[in-house]
């Protein structure tokens, strides 16, 4: 059952944790594949895709946010959506298995590569769930190609922020450099920080060695270029410039975010207008998806609920030869 899986070599809780979602993807229907997208460049992007592809299912693409890969952030709900959907599940680049040797360090950028990934799969409608910097990629997926995207769901994504608000005092922290310590940990306490900021209730006494075997495992990959995204998010950032987008968007907020403040989410809201509604989860931080993970996925249900539940195909003409002979015999 499990030949096509190679175990840790040596005991490390992170790896092994890492392995048995793996094997949660994998059992789900999933199977991970590198795309080189052939853009002179050297792009080379992973991807959880189905096994099978069936035409008759609506497709969605699971992008994550800054923290270890893909699976970790959607090892929770990956169940919920592969009974109904093709799912997609992108490593953006510079995460997991997924590089570049271009200088573009932007989210359009980032969008791009998905973009072209989805056409590689032959993807042409699909939705689009951003969890966090996933949720900027999504959006300027929206952007850059309204054609494919149905319906989007950004959670807990400051798209609106902009470069002034973190001289205004909108964030935790006073400059970019202290943002990246947090989102990049590389020591256990900067990880207990991190903790504090993404969850309403983070976990208590974590032990140090666990601290430091997830740093060494998840965190010490492409540090300075993850921290060149950092950067490029936020540089010359302005509301003002952000374009408008018209499909379905669902907001998702946890309400006590102190990576980003639920005033973005209602900023959020207020420029998409009426093609977006907002849903503030409580008892919920930054990390809502996998703290209120519940809930989560209630709210995903309900707005993609003709997606989600998507009829059979419509019969044909061998199906109903196949009704007429059982029915003969």
């Amino acid at each position: 059952m499990f030949h096509h899986l190679k175990f840790p070599k040596c005991f490390s809780l992170t790896a092994s944790i890492d392995w048995f979602y793996r094997h949660y993807f994998v059992n789900a229907g999933l199977r991970s594949v590198i795309t080189d997208l052939g853009d002179g460049d050297d792009t080379n992007m992973h991807c959880w895709v189905p096994k099978i592809h069936k035409p008759f299912k609506p497709n969605i693409i699971l992008i994550h946010g800054f923290g270890a890969n893909a699976m970790w952030q959607y090892g929770e709900h990956i169940r919920h959506f592969t009974s109904h959907f093709n799912v997609y599940v992108p490593d953006l680049v510079f995460f997991g298995n997924s590089y570049t040797s271009s200088q573009e360090r932007t989210d359009l950028f980032q969008a791009t590569c998905v973009i072209k990934l989805m056409q590689a799969h032959r993807v042409e409608k699909t939705s689009v769930v951003g969890i966090s910097y996933g949720g900027f990629v999504g959006y300027s997926i929206a952007v850059q190609c309204p054609e494919m995207v149905e319906k989007l769901v950004l959670c807990c994504a400051g798209v609106c922020m902009e470069e002034k608000d973190m001289e205004n005092g909108l964030f935790n922290v006073s400059n970019l450099e202290e943002a990246s310590s947090i989102l990049l940990p590389q020591t256990p306490q900067k990880l207990k920080e991190l903790m504090r900021y993404s969850f309403f209730k983070p976990a208590k006494a974590v032990p140090s060695f666990f601290l430091t075997d997830f740093i060494n495992v998840m965190c010490t990959n492409y540090v300075d270029e993850k921290r060149e995204l950092i950067g490029a998010i936020l540089a010359n950032r302005k509301l003002s410039n952000l374009p408008k987008i018209t499909q379905p968007t669902l907001i998702i907020w946890g309400e006590q975010d102190q990576i980003f403040p639920l005033e973005l989410g209602y900023r959020l809201k207020r420029h998409i207008g009426k093609h977006g509604q907002l849903v503030i989860i409580k008892k919920a931080g930054h990390a809502v998806n996998l703290e209120q993970h519940k809930e989560f996925i209630k709210h995903l249900k309900s707005f993609l609920c003709d997606l989600f539940w998507s009829p059979p195909p419509s019969p044909t003409w061998k199906d109903h030869f196949h009704d007429h002979i059982n029915k003969v015999y």
